[in-house]
This record gives structure tokens, C-alpha cells and sequence, in this order.
């Protein structure tokens, strides 16, 4: 996938250039092998800073939205999401910590990718 990636990059170099629609780019980003929902929105996330991002295949946005009655859907968390609109990756950011935090994992930045176990 990341040789897939580079390759799009290198032939498309304004790809990931900020300012480009995040729509477009997680639309090309899909095409590509190797390369589902979850990443491509991810890397508009990340890359792109788009605001509206959401990876909601995400486990540790799913756990995050556990209230006891299980973890929804990624289509569930689709739909409770709109009201979020246009900010989306500001409650992945926000989601992904608080995961974290409940499972004594220290986040190393914001995100879904748990740094190390916090010491005790």
C-alpha cells in the first residue's frame, strides 16, 4: 500500500498538496490497490487537514462510542456523526484520545494510533 501510495503521488504530485478538495482526493485515493475508506480518509485527516474527515471504520472510534450497550456500526456512527458536521475529525481527534485515556494508553499525538502504555 505505501509503494501504491508513492507511486500516485510521484505521478500526481499535487495529490496530497494542501488545499485540494478532500472529496476528489479521498475519491482518487480509493481507486487505488490496497487503499480502502478507512485509510483514505485517514490520510485526508492527516495530509490534507480536512476538518470533516472520518475514518468510521475505526475501531477506537467505535469503542470510544461503547455506552454500555455496545460499539455501533461504522454505518451507525456514520449517521450519528452528521450532527458533527463540518468539524468530523475534530471528534475523531478528540474520540481517539479519550480511547486512549480509558485504556491507560499515552497518546504520543492526537490520533488512533495508541503510543506506548503509560508507566504504573
Amino acid at each position: 500500500m505505501v509503494r501504491t501510495l508513492a507511486a500516485a503521488v510521484a505521478e500526481a504530485p499535487g495529490l496530497l498538496a494542501p488545499g485540494q478538495p478532500p472529496e476528489a482526493v479521498v475519491a482518487a485515493l480509493r481507486r487505488l490497490r490496497g487503499i480502502g475508506d478507512w485509510t483514505a480518509q485517514y490520510i485526508a485527516l492527516r495530509a490534507l487537514r480536512a476538518s470533516d474527515a472520518l475514518p468510521a471504520g475505526d475501531l477506537a472510534l467505535l469503542r470510544a462510542l461503547d455506552d454500555g450497550g455496545g460499539r455501533p456500526s461504522p454505518a451507525g456512527l456514520l449517521a450519528r456523526s452528521q450532527a458533527w458536521r463540518p468539524w468530523r475529525s475534530y471528534a475523531v481527534l478528540h474520540l481517539c484520545a479519550s480511547e486512549g485515556d480509558r485504556n491507560g494508553i499515552r497518546q504520543q499525538e492526537p490520533g488512533c494510533a495508541p503510543g506506548p502504555k503509560a508507566p504504573g
